[in-house]
């Protein structure tokens, strides 16, 4: 087994954003020993000069559009994405070709990043099969193939029996279910961004908040009776917020995700017809991402996800109302989010830190999250002083489609090591 000695690095004081010296002694997957001025004979000696170390970053929301999409991107492309954005482990959804609805298509991804992966991937079932909302999968047997959660992401499940029956099915097999919510009957043809000025302003169709809420409570409901763990993917909506808070101050176990794009940007933020910040749900008005971020900070939120969603070049090129919905993130999530949110004072780094890894790990019962002796060797070094600017041609991903493209950040990933294998490192790192 490979020994890695993690000199002169620094790690978060418990609870608090307090930086303290640490050598961290790799010992095969595990963290065997975190000390100072530690020796160990037959491992390999790398000094961090005093950069930070923080457990592997956890993303459980990416699309790695593998089967059918390869166009895209590939689990090659999109773990190798995920490495180098400090991610050690990413959730990816089933609304693939086929979708990823039988125990077999578990199975085929759990193989393929097994040989081809660079982080460590959780593959998530389709809640009906083909994602068509008629038929339940057997989630059992998914489970069994390895499935972490179902989820219909891409489309709301519209059916209240239909999500019922698949609650009291998740619960009794002990998966979570994970929930694109929005309701089809309060949308219009091609709506395309916020239902808010921007739509006016432009002329398109617009997607209310209500749509994404109306899903939200009703879905609430069903899980207090069916006794499931409910998670809200991508919650963008004030009123989804306070649904989610009503339920949590009940004692139900409702979580909820938010993205990096829905705390840093609004609907006033797109720079005219610009297809780069297209995406589902939308980028809502200022008081909906004001809302978000408090309820980030409270704990009515959970956590951050990317909701990583590559296209191609020429896809993203159509005007805005033909163009697929998504972005990219994984590249640039946790700088970005530094940046942005601690820099300012929003989030404290403790806080940041805590909500791309210990709480995502918590909220899924993955055995990951934490920097401590005896876990998982899964950890990220990050270059706080480090400013670069946001670069898309640059991406391992195959996708470059990101609003980001341009913009200054601190705070990057510069080693990632994934069950005690370096799985990216900036070729300066040690030189």
């Amino acid at each position: 087994m490979k020994k890695w000695l993690l000199k002169n690095g620094r790690i978060l004081n418990g609870n608090s954003s307090e930086q303290v010296p640490a050598d961290i002694l790799l010992n095969g997957e595990r963290v065997e020993r975190i000390g100072r001025n530690m020796t160990e004979n037959g491992a390999e000696w790398i000094d961090l000069a005093g950069k930070l170390v923080i457990p592997g970053l956890i993303d459980m929301h990416v699309h790695l559009r593998s089967p059918g999409f390869e166009e895209k991107e590939t689990i090659a492309t999109g773990t190798r994405a995920a490495a180098r954005g400090g991610y050690t482990a990413v959730a990816c959804m089933p609304n693939t070709r086929p979708v990823t609805d039988s125990p077999e298509g578990i199975r085929w991804i759990k193989e393929t990043s097994e040989k081809e992966g660079y982080s460590r991937v959780l593959p998530i079932a389709a809640i009906t099969r083909e994602s068509s909302g008629k038929e339940l999968t057997d989630m059992a047997a998914l489970k069994e193939a390895g499935a972490v959660a179902v989820s219909d992401d891409g489309v709301g499940v519209q059916s209240s029996r239909m999500m019922k029956e698949a609650m009291r099915l998740a619960s009794a097999v002990g998966l979570p279910v994970v929930a694109h919510c929005e309701e089809e009957d309060l949308l219009v043809p091609g709506a395309c961004v916020h239902d808010g000025r921007f739509a006016e302003r432009y002329g398109l169709p617009g997607i209310p908040g209500e749509s994404e809420a109306v899903h939200v409570g009703r879905d609430i409901l069903l899980a207090e009776d069916t006794g499931v763990h409910y998670h809200v993917c991508h919650i963008s909506a004030e009123a989804s917020v306070r649904l989610v808070r009503e339920a949590k101050a009940r004692g139900q176990r409702v979580t909820a995700e938010v993205t990096p794009h829905h705390l840093l940007l609004c609907e006033d933020d797109i720079p005219g017809l610009d297809s780069r910040f297209k995406m589902n749900p939308p980028l809502r008005s200022v008081r909906d991402r004001e809302v978000l971020l408090e309820a980030l900070k409270d704990g009515t939120i959970d956590f951050i996800a990317t909701d990583h969603a590559p296209h191609t070049t020429e896809e993203k090129a159509q005007r805005m109302e033909k163009a697929p919905f998504g972005i990219v993130g994984l590249e640039t999530a946790f700088p970005l989010l530094y940046t942005h949110l601690v820099l300012t004072g929003e989030l404290t780094l403790a806080q940041l830190v805590d909500r791309m890894t210990r709480i995502p790990a918590e909220c899924f019962g993955l055995s990951r999250g934490v920097l401590e002796e005896g876990m998982t060797a899964d950890l990220t070094v990050i270059d706080l002083a480090e400013e670069r600017t946001v670069e898309p041609d640059t991406f391992a991903s195959r996708g470059k489609n990101t609003p980001f493209g341009g913009w200054k950040a601190k705070g990057w990933p510069v080693m990632t090591f994934s069950e005690g294998r370096i799985v990216w490192e900036e070729a300066r790192v040690r030189v």
